[in-house]
């Protein structure tokens, strides 16, 4: 009786070799290949930039050192240059375009997801996305022309209203930080409308029929319920669209005033980051003045990016908690 013999089995470099070549058959090892080389070039752009910036602000760096964030001078005829006066303007119309979309984007987009109709829904929606795709130069033309004189008409009740406050305070010429800011309010509304309406629609739905079993109301169950769910989600996009109003350009230089002092009031003129890149940077002279430049691109670069990763960690946490 010929005994049987057992089988050999394949060498580990045949099998590796077998499954490299039924890899690329099968299209995983390209899309592989492919797909990661996308991913790095958006990591090595980004990672360029952040060196560009910074190699070429070198001069400043090593003249001003930190002194350059908390200087108020910007003096290109005595090379004098600080960057308090434009992040001032930075920081406050982005906070005050925060401060007048937050409820209404909020609002707006509660409405959409949980209280209007499916085809209102969805006819509203498109139109806030078509706004979000409008050039920020039509925005800067829009304030220009019915902006600013729609706020010297309405300056009198804001300052019979609100003006014990110092912000409301000083004289008005239109082209100012107030009007700068609603500008900008304007512009990142659809951010914060489209975002949290996605975000409050990936609620589960068994949340909001929990409430209204429970005898919930559906605007309590809307509001004690699915806008808490979503709260993280809510804040991701209020940061994205903070990150938006610190990196705008176009809108604000056309209306903020060009200023670079630093007041109190909003009604008086400012400047911001962007603003003074864009009117100044093509007229430098000098290694030091384009250098200052240069490094406030990179401070405003630098907060761009801190605040839309977290941004995007809280959308994609939200997102993870709306799939469990």
């Amino acid at each position: 009786m010929a005994t049987p013999v057992a089988e050999l089995p394949a060498a580990p470099s045949v099998r590796r070799a077998g499954s490299f070549f039924w890899g690329l058959h099968g299209g995983d090892k390209p899309a592989f290949l492919i797909t990661i080389s996308c991913a790095a070039a958006i990591v090595l752009v980004t990672c360029l930039l952040v060196y560009e910036l910074f190699v070429n602000s070198a001069v400043s760096r090593h003249k001003f050192g930190w002194d350059f964030l908390f200087s108020r001078v910007w003096d290109p005829v005595a090379g004098q240059f600080g960057a308090l006066p434009f992040v001032y303007g930075t920081v406050v119309t982005s906070a005050l375009a925060l401060v007048i979309a937050v409820p209404l984007g909020v609002g707006a987009a509660i409405f959409l997801s949980e209280l209007a109709p499916p085809r209102v829904s969805d006819t509203l929606t498109f139109l806030v996305e078509l706004l979000a795709a409008v050039p920020s130069v039509i925005f800067g033309l829009l304030a220009v022309f019915v902006l600013v004189p729609f706020l010297k008409q309405i300056e009198p009740v804001l300052r019979s209203v609100l003006g014990w406050l110092p912000t409301f305070q000083g004289p008005f010429y239109g082209f100012s930080l107030f009007a700068a800011g609603v500008i900008l309010a304007i512009m990142v509304l659809p951010f914060i409308i489209s975002i949290s309406r996605e975000v409050l629609l990936a609620v589960p739905t068994d949340q909001r029929e929990a409430a209204l079993a429970l005898g919930a109301t559906k605007w309590e169950s809307t509001w004690q319920v699915v806008v808490p769910f979503a709260r993280k989600g809510i804040t991701g996009s209020i940061f994205l669209a903070l990150a938006r109003a610190l990196g705008e350009t176009m809108a604000v230089t056309m209306v903020i005033g060009n200023d670079p002092k630093i007041s109190a009031s909003l009604f008086a003129p400012g400047y911001s980051i962007a603003a003074i890149i864009a009117n100044e940077f093509t007229e430098a002279t000098g290694d030091l003045y384009t250098s200052s430049l240069i490094e406030l691109g990179l401070v405003l670069f630098a907060l761009t990016i801190l605040i839309n990763g977290i941004a995007r960690l809280l959308i994609l946490t939200t997102t993870r908690r709306g799939e469990t």
